[in-house]
Formats: structure tokens, C-alpha cells, sequence
């Protein structure tokens, strides 16, 4: 494992959750999931995202599913939970569980009940950084339709309240505006599908999507294109893009999960509302699977 400046940088795999066919929360499996990413050279994890589907999980689940991380990872500093919720005073207390369980970074979404403005959006990280620990934005406009500008990013960091951004706008233009207006706030890659333009940026992490299937040729992935190393990078990549542009779908949890299935891991079912891939989206998925695993990228 590569040593990093800080604990947001790197390969920090969103991980799916692994549920039982009576679709409780499968810990064993999770930890097994957990321990293998970091042994096959990702830099950390992220549960309680979207990928980590958080929003059906109780608060016992939830809580439980950071220690299990934590423990699997072998290194509080490698795990990174959403502390995404509704409300701020919510959010906050998240983050002081995360604190408390010896993580070393959380992904915090803007408001996402309403339409916040800019200034509701730096009151909400300003108090979730009161917790402690550094603080990552998730820009993710499409679901939250709160969009964190890169002017707004530069107010956030300037207020100290964060420390990097997850980038899933798709819009590879705002790497260069965020460096201008922010040049200490970190890039971290936040669309599988934009990798290498987001690398090639000065992007210094990725949280990732589809490493949860195929960690190994996803670090050699990341590892060439912020190296630069497009000989390596491009063919990788072109190889993998048929995988990585789920990632920006809508149905990309259970897309993910069906490609763990078809490489030995456990993903298994998703929980309500997320209904299984129509026969069309499996067929999809298991065929652009079945290539990258008979190419050797696992």
C-alpha cells in the first residue's frame, strides 16, 4: 500500500453492502469484503454511501456496519463513512460516531431536503466539521439538486470547513476552475466514468464504484493515470469504461453488486426501493463483466 498524506487520499472504495436473501445486513461477509479490498491494494473504504445503501439501514445497522469497517481495515485512518442525513444536528452526530469508532476522514452531501442555498450549505459542513475529523464534500447535483459550484467549494474551504471535494458533477472543466479558486482543496475522483480526465486534472483519490468487483485492475488503473502513465492508463481504461460508466447510473448499486456476483464476492440483493436489473440491464452487465474477468481484470 502506497503511503499517503492524508487519510482521503488514494483509492477509497465506496463498498457495497452484502445482504442476506432475507436482506438483513450480512457483517461477516461485509468484514471478509472490507479486509480483501485493502489486501489487494485499495487505500481505504467508504461505507454508509449511496453504494452502502444507508438510507434503508437502521441506526444500529448503521453504526455497526463503521465498527465492522473499521476493524476489517485494520486502520480507523482507512475508513471514510457518509455521514450523510437529512438534518445537520444528524449529520453531526454521525460524524461524532465516526470520530469515536477512530475513523479518519467522513463524505458529508450538501442538504439534500430542499434546495438549499449557499448559505444554509456552509452553516450544514460548518457544523458537522465542529466534530473533529476532516471533512469530505460529496457534489452530487443530479440527486441532492444542490450543486456545489466551485466558488461555493472555495467558500467551504475557506471557511475550514472542509478539506476535499468528491467530484460527481461529470463536468471535467471544474478540476481547473476548483485548482484556480481553491488551489489547497483536494480533487478526489467521484465518477468511475471520468477517472482518468479527473487524474490527468490533478485528482490525488478516487472514491470509487467499481473496485468492489475488480479492485486489483482498478488500483493498477488509478495508479497509472495519476502517475501519468498513459501507456499504461489508456488501455486499461478503454478496457474498463463499459464497467466504470454504470457508475453514473441509476440502477449502479445493483449493477455493482451483480458484477461482485460474477467475480466470486458476495453482493447479493439489494434492499427496497431498489428493485433487481430488468433483463435487459443484467444481460448488459453480466456481458461487459464476463469480458473484463476473461481479459484477466480482476
Amino acid at each position: 500500500m502506497n503511503q499517503r498524506p492524508h487519510p482521503w487520499h488514494g483509492v477509497m472504495v465506496a463498498t457495497a453492502l452484502p445482504f442476506r436473501d432475507d436482506l438483513t445486513v450480512d457483517y461477516d461477509a461485509y468484514a471478509e469484503h472490507v479486509a480483501r479490498l485493502v489486501a489487494q491494494g485499495c487505500d481505504g473504504v467508504v461505507p454508509n454511501g449511496s453504494l452502502g445503501e444507508y438510507q434503508t439501514l437502521t441506526d444500529d445497522e448503521r453504526a455497526r456496519v463503521v465498527r465492522v469497517a473499521v476493524e476489517a481495515a485494520g486502520d480507523g485512518a482507512r475508513v471514510m463513512p457518509g455521514v450523510a442525513a437529512y438534518g445537520s444536528a444528524e449529520a453531526r452526530r454521525w460524524a461524532d460516531q465516526a470520530a469515536e469508532a477512530g475513523c479518519g476522514s467522513v463524505l458529508l452531501l450538501p442538504p439534500n431536503a430542499y434546495r438549499a442555498d449557499a448559505a444554509s450549505v456552509r452553516a450544514h459542513y460548518a457544523e458537522v466539521a465542529r466534530a473533529g475529523l476532516p471533512v469530505v464534500a460529496y457534489n452530487n447535483p443530479y440527486d441532492t439538486k444542490v450543486d456545489l459550484t466551485p466558488p461555493l467549494l472555495a467558500q467551504l474551504h475557506g471557511d475550514g470547513s472542509i478539506v476535499a471535494v468528491k467530484e460527481f458533477s461529470g463536468d471535467v472543466r471544474r478540476a481547473y476552475e476548483i485548482a484556480e479558486l481553491a488551489p489547497d482543496l483536494d480533487l478526489l475522483i467521484g465518477a468511475d466514468d471520468v477517472l482518468l480526465e479527473l487524474a490527468l486534472a490533478g485528482a490525488v483519490g478516487w472514491i470509487a464504484g467499481y473496485p468492489n468487483a475488480l479492485p486489483a485492475a482498478s488500483v493498477a488503473l488509478y495508479r497509472a493515470a495519476v502517475a501519468h502513465d498513459l501507456d499504461t492508463a489508456l488501455p486499461l481504461y478503454r478496457a474498463l469504461h463499459a464497467l466504470l460508466r454504470l457508475d453514473s447510473k441509476p440502477e449502479f448499486v445493483q449493477a455493482i453488486k451483480l458484477s461482485m456476483d460474477l467475480a466470486g464476492y458476495r453482493g447479493g440483493p439489494c434492499r427496497p426501493p431498489r428493485t433487481p436489473l430488468t433483463g435487459a440491464q443484467s444481460a448488459t452487465v453480466r456481458a461487459a463483466t464476463e469480458k473484463a474477468l476473461a481479459e484477466g481484470l480482476a
